[in-house]
């Protein structure tokens, strides 16, 4: 399989966040393929439930040959091993060592079982964007047809964020 330009975005609000998110760019880069691009890091509150904690967000873009399914398996994989238990039901969001998402494979539109791409909820949120935007100003959108930065210029989203 030819190889792909993903983006996925890192989120950590428990334990030693910058180290997690270090620690899931070193096993992303093991297993998953070469980190092309990082944004800086930023903190944000939480999105969509209260917590005691802010987020650290980054936001990292992959040369990677895993089909979109596998990529998603392995990044489960790596957010288990650094601590994250998806194995209590819950309703909504929670607080969690580490958050791994796919925003965009490519300029693929993906919906299968596993993978949703690009991210269905990206263009909503500023603390994707503006990491996003840190290292992929003018990356198209390939359903909504706008740049990160046309997205980011649009978005509701009023949480606080700090870049660190």
């Amino acid at each position: 399989m030819a190889s792909e330009l993903v983006f996925v975005l890192l989120g950590s609000n428990l334990g030693d966040r910058e180290l997690l998110v270090n620690q899931a760019c070193k096993m992303l880069e093991e297993r998953c393929g070469e980190i092309v691009a990082k944004s800086r890091l930023y903190e944000s509150e939480p999105w969509g439930f209260q917590a005691e904690h802010w987020f650290l967000n980054q936001v990292v873009e992959i040369r990677t040959s895993l089909s979109p399914d596998v990529l998603m398996q392995t990044l489960l994989t790596i957010e288990k091993e650094l601590g994250r238990d998806r194995s209590m039901p819950h309703q909504g969001y929670v607080s969690r060592p580490m958050d791994i998402d796919i925003l965009y494979y490519g300029k693929d539109i993906i919906d299968t079982e596993m993978v949703t791409a690009p991210h269905p909820r990206l263009h909503q949120r500023r603390f994707t964007l503006l990491p996003l935007c840190d290292i992929a100003p003018d990356f198209v959108h390939p359903l909504l047809k706008k740049s990160n930065l046309q997205l980011l210029d649009e978005c509701q989203d009023n949480g606080k964020i700090n870049v660190l």
